[in-house]
């Protein structure tokens, strides 16, 4: 007896994005009363101005569940016409249960599947990837995929190396099927041997990184993966009309912008500048960003590359909503 299978669309592409910022703004010279820091280092060295930090109202579920009721708002679906759902953090508390699935109840998504993934900073990118195969393969038609982060419960305060640094925030995007390609093939992949570069080891509470050696790695390995990226999509830099990678820190990304050669038309995405490294939620809340402004425009093709713990890292061409 032969096994039926799935018979999915010809591709899938992002048909709305949502984000939620936590309400308290922390500037730099807020900072600069705790620890030994001021304006001038962080903006030199990392190129944050501000970032959002979550009170306690601001879970991680609310904050993916505001930021995914935008999404599917934004998409033209209802609710029960979202059929997988992926919660992508790295700052969960608990690790069972996941809130994938409490985060789909919450929205009124009926029975989606539902989980939650962990590939630390590229966990949007991650994610995405495995929904845009799953509607190629027939798994699934429309899913929502949520990047959401507290990494301000996993820092420690005092440390200016990662306290400057790491913020809170949820992006999202609601994926369906298409007869058009809007989503390029995933270029990913992983660097293990560098695993405890960022990492909470066994028996702590807050997240320590080496930062020299990060930067480093994203400034001089990353650049192929772009590259892969686009070759894979059947593009170029010039094709390019927004370029939004992982808001880790300015200089990366303008390292990044340099090494790829995009023509001046290009729109880079900056918003680290007054939000901070939010982990996975930092290329959703870019790209939302960028359209809530009018600096990208529904139909342009964007880059974007996610990267971090573990080490993880992945990249795709988008067709924005």
């Amino acid at each position: 007896m032969n096994i039926q299978l799935a018979s999915g669309a010809p591709g899938a592409r992002i048909l709305g994005l949502g984000a939620y910022r936590p309400r308290r703004r922390v500037t730099n010279d807020e900072l600069a009363q705790v620890m030994d820091t001021n304006d001038e280092w962080i903006q030199t060295r990392v190129g944050i101005a501000e970032r959002r930090w979550a009170s306690d109202d601001e879970t991680l579920v609310e904050m993916a569940v505001a930021a995914g009721g935008k999404a599917i708002a934004a998409s033209g679906l209802s609710p029960d016409e979202i059929d997988l759902v992926i919660v992508a953090s790295a700052s969960l508390r608990a690790p069972i249960p996941g809130i994938g699935p409490q985060v789909a109840h919450r929205l009124g998504t009926g029975r989606p599947g539902a989980f939650d993934l962990n590939a630390g900073c590229a966990g949007f990118c991650y994610a995405l990837g495995v929904v845009a195969d799953s509607i190629r393969a027939g798994s699934a038609r429309n899913a929502l995929v949520v990047g959401v982060e507290r990494l301000t419960d996993v820092t420690d305060q005092t440390d200016r190396s990662t306290a400057v640094i790491f913020a809170d925030g949820a992006g999202a995007a609601v994926v369906g099927a298409s007869d058009e390609p809007g989503i390029g093939p995933v270029a990913w992949g992983s660097d293990g041997d560098q695993y405890s570069a960022i990492e909470i080891a066994a028996g702590r509470s807050t997240m320590t990184m080496a930062g020299q050696a990060v930067y480093r790695w994203a400034t001089t390995k990353l650049t192929a993966t772009l590259v892969e990226a686009m070759e894979k999509a059947g593009v170029g830099p010039a094709d390019i009309d927004v370029f939004a990678p992982h808001q880790a820190n300015l200089r990366i990304v303008e390292s990044m912008t340099k090494r790829l050669g995009f023509p001046e038309s290009t729109v880079v995405a900056r918003d680290i500048v007054q939000s901070g490294n939010t982990s996975a939620a930092s290329i959703p809340l870019a790209l939302t960003a960028l359209i809530e402004s009018g600096e990208a425009r529904s139909g342009d093709l964007a880059l974007v590359l996610g990267y971090g713990a573990g080490l993880t890292f992945a990249g795709q061409v988008l067709v924005l909503p």
